[in-house]
């Protein structure tokens, strides 16, 4: 774990108006000084970020949030209660003095309160606990965020160069949770009440027990606002990823591999195949999330033609790896008939 001179010194980068990579619970982010402008300008240089999708803003378990959004509804108070600090980042009306460019140009803002240890010594350094990290993952836009400070500096290689965007990669081990803070909305409560945005750990079963009613789903509502991680192509490796439900899997791995394909497996139950490339994850749907991102990246170093997915069981605390799993499949539509043409 970095220790206090480095903490200090990513510390003094970011009130520099640089970039610093760090550990969360979640997945490894990407910091700049949420208030600084050409700062967070940057963090959208390095990943490739649109400029109108937004970033969360991570704060210190002491911050006054007050400081940062308009208003603080009381379902708000009862979550942060319950699940902060940890993997859940609250949608609120952004106070007027914040820049939108953290919120891509939204009135809106996302804020969250890391649980990791590393975050939270860094957040409480910087500004000395008053200030805010914009923290959008650490790798390039769409691409599957990183949980090792190496998953890191594979992605970041020129930039991590004396020179380069990024001046310092704190190294927390891996993330415990493995993918993205679940994401509620809450900006528009007295017309629209709770809305799920993004499930993830803190899955709609925890969240109902807390809020009384159960959140709602963004749906087609035109009015959301736009958050982290919620586009339909997401947290993609460069291979094709198809998702095959348990009873296809093994009729379909001997077609492609029929059809001279290199196939990569990702699976949670045992599959009596020859694949070139199998890992198998646990059955557990918090420790499959926590390996689903380091597998997945494994599995793109293989270069194979194809990343076939065990289709995950559809029960509530499996939500958040659907989720990220069905945008890593987005583009693939179609491939699977490509290669076996």
């Amino acid at each position: 774990m970095p220790d206090s001179n480095q903490i200090a010194q990513a510390a003094a980068i970011l009130a520099a108006g640089g970039l610093v990579a760090f550990p969360t619970e979640t997945v490894y982010g990407l910091g700049a000084d949420a208030e600084n402008e050409q700062a967070v300008a940057a963090i959208y240089q390095a990943k490739g970020r649109p400029s109108n999708h937004p970033v969360i803003v991570h704060l210190a378990p002491e911050a006054d949030l007050h400081y940062w959004v308009e208003e603080i509804p009381e379902p708000a108070h009862q979550l942060i209660a319950a699940f902060w600090p940890g993997p859940l980042t609250l949608i609120l009306k952004r106070s007027k003095h914040i820049p939108d460019s953290v919120s891509g140009g939204q009135d809106s803002i996302g804020i969250r309160c890391p649980s990791h240890p590393v975050a939270q010594s860094l957040l409480r350094a910087f500004k000395n606990g008053r200030g805010g990290i914009a923290a959008p993952s650490a790798n390039k836009f769409g691409r599957v965020s990183p949980t090792t400070a190496q998953h890191v500096r594979d992605e970041f290689g020129e930039e991590l160069q004396p020179g380069g965007l990024i001046s310092m990669v704190l190294d927390g081990a891996q993330s415990e949770v493995g993918i993205e803070s679940t994401i509620v909305d809450l900006s528009r409560y007295a017309t629209h009440g709770a809305v799920l945005l993004r499930p993830g750990h803190i899955d709609i079963d925890a969240l109902t027990a807390v809020l009384g009613d159960a959140p709602v789903l963004p749906g087609d509502d035109s009015t959301n606002p736009r958050a982290s991680g919620t586009l339909q192509s997401h947290y993609a490796p460069r291979t094709p990823v198809v998702i095959v439900p348990t009873s296809q899997m093994i009729p379909i791995v001997k077609q492609l591999q029929a059809a001279k394909r290199k196939v990569a497996l990702l699976h949670y139950q045992p599959i009596v195949t020859d694949v070139e490339a199998p890992i198998c994850l646990s059955r557990h749907a918090a420790q499959y999330a926590h390996e689903l991102y380091a597998s997945l990246r494994a599995l793109d170093y293989e270069n194979t033609d194809v990343i076939i997915v065990q289709a995950p069981p559809d029960t509530t605390e499996w939500h958040g790896v659907h989720d990220r799993l069905r945008r890593a499949a987005h583009d693939s539509l179609g491939v699977l008939a490509r290669l076996l043409t």
